[in-house]
Parts: structure tokens; C-alpha cells; sequence
């Protein structure tokens, strides 16, 4: 049985690069699609709210950002 996704779209997260990521900038994003990814490790496609980049991440790269869900 697949696991819930931590992160609703429209949620506002930070993302915490792994070791590897190299000049993927922290800060805060904006989750726009949740994806199926693995069962232990959810994937998302988010929007960084500075540069506006999307990039598809890790749901354990992503901590919970500002409080409340915006459109």
C-alpha cells in the first residue's frame, strides 16, 4: 500500500538540499504536483518563490515552510 504524501499542493515548504544537489538554492518553495515516486520516499514538483525555477524533489529533502496553505 502506497504512503500519503506529507505535503498538499499549494503548501509552502523549505527545501533542504542533500549532499550532492550542488547549486539547487535553499529557501522556501511551493509544492505544484505531488508524484508517485518511491513508497519510502514521496516525490513533488515545487516552485521556488525567488527565482521561480520548478524542480522535482525529494519528499525528504522538504521541511514544512510557512504555516498555511496558499493559492
Amino acid at each position: 500500500m502506497m504512503s500519503p504524501h506529507r505535503f498538499n499542493v499549494g503548501q509552502k515548504v523549505e527545501f533542504v538540499p542533500h549532499r550532492f544537489d550542488g547549486n539547487v538554492p535553499r529557501g522556501l518553495y511551493t509544492v505544484v504536483r505531488q508524484l508517485p515516486g518511491p513508497d519510502n520516499d514521496r516525490e513533488y514538483r515545487v516552485k521556488h518563490q525567488q527565482d521561480g525555477h520548478e524542480r522535482v524533489v525529494l519528499e525528504s529533502q522538504l521541511r514544512s515552510g510557512a504555516t498555511g496553505v496558499f493559492s
